[in-house]
């Protein structure tokens, strides 16, 4: 390729980024709409809104003013901030500006915005109250778990806490056993565990040596337009354990002495574990497990990380639920719900709209700038992440509600901005964060 080509082709590459994922987004909303296909994206009086799994329904609310105000400061002081602070005060920022963030989208829809998705009948919740209260053990529950997942048991569970494995129930019923098991208490626990993923991802990509390229990326992970979702969302907490499980990975195979290198070794393999157990798709954050020890350069971690984690899957077997038995049991419970009427024909390419609508537009344009010449771990952390989400979208096990679903890899996704050039860093944080905005006081998002 001639010299003379390199800068004008990739000056056009996160043109061409940007508009693809926005021609998708629209072609997602507007083709069922006006050809009444129905995607089955809902299953109640309300009107579909696909890719997105609600609904039409403008309004403003008492966290309209607070989530503009952040949104006007970050744009104008972010980059600079970001630049400048020193780094543990970079991370506090970023928790800070990202806990303000979560609550204030949140509250656009007044309490109910903290309370309504925790206390569904559907989710956890409800049903770790009565885990909790229960006189039966643990032990008890999750010998049964896999029996009370067939649509047809007698006493099977609700949705969420089938379509999971128990580590997500267990997680609400020790909220419960704590006193936190009020919808709201659970709500901001779970939006505080949120709110600290992004601080996750930069501990990870300065550990790899990309500090520079966190610095960058930290204003877009911290104004996530994924914050619409991810306020009282499990998966959003899913997210959290998982990221930090990357983090600890990260730390342990850059660790300068060996009892560090165990340590987080350890760390990581509980995380990751715990993963296991929370969601059927997490395994695929073995992808990006796989990408943080290319990136160190180093293996060393991976024996006692890898059988940690194994500890935690067999730990549970041995207490009586089994990953590898409840899978096969989950995915026809799955077929034989909602996942039928969903034509995998519009999801398949539906899904990556949902994907595009969570992390901005601008995320397509920084995926257009991933090539040769890229930092390493950065270009390694986004090519897995977008890996994992390819293949959970092949898999036909994730149609619709993917704008939760997959939250676990969407921070690592937006890292790929961090290879924008500075201008387009400028405005497209502008966009991202006013894309968030018009989905929260728009649409009615479920979460």
């Amino acid at each position: 390729m001639p010299t003379s080509d390199v800068g004008p082709r990739r000056a056009l590459a996160p043109w061409v980024g940007l508009l693809v994922t926005l021609a998708l987004v629209a072609t997602a909303i507007l083709w069922p709409m006006l050809t009444g296909w129905d995607t089955a994206t809902r299953r109640d009086d309300h009107e579909q809104f696909p890719p997105l799994h609600g609904f039409w329904l403008p309004g403003f609310g008492r966290g309209t003013a607070p989530a503009i105000a952040i949104a006007l400061v970050t744009w104008w002081l972010a980059a600079e901030w970001a630049q400048r602070l020193p780094w543990r005060g970079l991370l506090l920022a970023s928790y800070a500006v990202g806990l303000g963030w979560l609550l204030a989208l949140a509250y656009v829809d007044g309490p109910a915005g903290l309370e309504r998705s925790l206390g569904n009948e559907y989710e956890y919740l409800p049903t770790a109250r009565q885990t909790a209260s229960d006189e039966q053990s643990i032990g008890v529950m999750l010998d049964g778990f896999v029996d009370r997942i067939p649509k047809e048991s007698e006493d099977n569970w609700v949705t969420h806490v089938a379509g999971h494995p128990p580590g997500a129930l267990l997680f609400f019923v020790v909220l419960v056993r704590l006193g936190l098991g009020g919808d709201r208490d659970a709500g901001l626990v779970v939006t505080a565990l949120a709110a600290s993923t992004a601080c996750a991802v930069l501990v990870a990509l300065r550990a790899l040596g990309a500090e520079e390229h966190a610095r960058r990326a930290a204003p877009f992970l911290v104004m996530t337009p994924a914050a619409v979702f991810m306020a009282v969302s499990a998966d959003a907490m899913f997210a959290a354990v998982g990221a930090w499980g990357l983090a600890a990975l990260a730390l342990a195979a850059t660790g300068s002495s060996w009892t560090r290198v165990v340590l987080w070794s350890v760390a990581a393999g509980l995380l990751l574990g715990a993963c296991v157990l929370l969601s059927y798709g997490l395994p695929l954050l073995g992808l990006l497990a796989v990408a943080v020890l290319v990136a160190a350069r180093s293996w060393t971690p991976l024996p006692i990380a890898a059988t940690t984690a194994l500890g935690v899957v067999l730990g549970f077997a041995l207490a009586g639920f089994s990953w590898w038995e409840a899978f096969p049991v989950l995915r026809e419970r799955y077929y034989d719900g909602v996942a039928t009427d969903r034509p995998m024909s519009y999801w398949w390419w539906g899904n990556l709209a949902a994907l595009a609508i969570c992390a901005g537009p601008l995320v397509g344009a920084g995926l257009a700038m991933l090539r040769r010449g890229a930092d390493r771990a950065v270009l390694l952390l986004v090519a897995a992440a977008a890996l994992a989400i390819a293949l959970a979208d092949a898999s036909g096990m994730s149609k619709a509600e993917v704008e939760r679903i997959w939250l676990p890899f969407v921070p690592w996704l937006t890292v790929s901005v961090a290879l924008l050039p500075e201008r387009w860093r400028r405005w497209g944080f502008g966009l991202q964060v006013a894309g968030a905005l018009a989905v929260q006081h728009l649409l009615y998002t479920s979460w």
